[in-house]
């Protein structure tokens, strides 16, 4: 028969999805740029409505698909090579704000930012750091745990098709993904420096932050899984979306590994 498949492969059905992405993704920028000139973060939230909302239903039939039978071996190993390069580009990412760091760092500018020739010092004069052996360190242990817990999940999972050390591990993770949230959050509400004037503050604020974002969205990931979990959708050969979070939860831990060498502990 014509219409009869003889391969391995997905065809996708015509999707909204992508241009309404592009769409959202476009007046979330654009809305961005207008709060920064002082005119209200009413355009950026719309956008930022309208990518979540495309997340939502994109993802939602990523997971029909695959109930369907429609992820087999090949799309299941495509998948997965798809986030690999996602995990690499997020790598680059925050590549750029280390290289900011150390940049200014080995070759701190006079207090007028005129020349690196003339001396510096690091951190600029007036910043007080935060000490790396209170709660840097305990949240590096926290997250450390989470990761940890994530593993116990997987393993439970493919290696012994345990269901109650899949949701035990998950909600683990989860929690303790939250409280390092919330342990970042009284931290920079303690921050002896801002995000504006001085050249640390911004490199500080925007390494830390976009890794507390990615902690955010890591946590989410790893509730959507749980969700999952308990609806039975995971078996020990099909288990891409898991696989995919606990991916991107140790790449999370990876970056804060580096951020409190780098930041925390050498840079102060």
């Amino acid at each position: 028969m014509a219409h009869t498949k003889n391969h391995d492969y997905h065809i996708l059905n015509p999707s909204i999805w992508p241009f309404l992405g592009a769409a959202g993704g476009f007046v979330m920028l654009f809305g961005a740029v207008q709060w920064m000139h002082g005119n209200g973060p009413w355009i950026f939230l719309i956008g930022a409505a309208a990518v979540a909302y495309v997340m939502v239903g994109w993802w939602a039939d990523v997971v029909a698909e695959s109930r369907a039978g429609d992820h087999s071996p090949v799309v299941r190993l495509g998948l997965r090579y798809g986030f690999i390069l996602f995990i690499t580009s997020e790598v680059m990412f925050f590549s750029a704000w280390f290289w900011s760091f150390f940049k200014h760092a080995l070759y701190p500018m006079d207090p007028a930012g005129m020349s690196p020739l003339v001396d510096g010092v690091w951190p600029p004069a007036g910043i007080e750091t935060f000490d790396p052996w209170h709660l840097p360190l305990i949240n590096t242990l926290i997250l450390l745990c989470s990761g940890m817990a994530a593993t116990w999940a997987h393993h439970a999972l493919v290696h012994e098709n345990n269901r109650r050390d899949l949701v035990n591990g998950l909600i683990l993770a989860i929690l303790l993904g939250i409280a390092f949230t919330a342990l970042q959050a009284y931290e920079y509400s303690h921050a002896h420096f801002g995000f504006s004037g001085n050249i640390y503050g911004a490199n500080f604020f925007m390494a830390t932050g976009f890794h507390g974002a990615h902690v955010i969205i890591g946590t989410i990931f790893l509730f959507v899984c749980l969700m999952r979990a308990l609806k039975g959708h995971f078996t020990p050969d099909k288990h891409v979306g898991f696989e995919a979070a606990a991916w991107y939860w140790h790449f999370v831990d990876v970056v804060w590994l580096f951020l409190f060498g780098a930041i925390y502990i050498w840079g102060a």
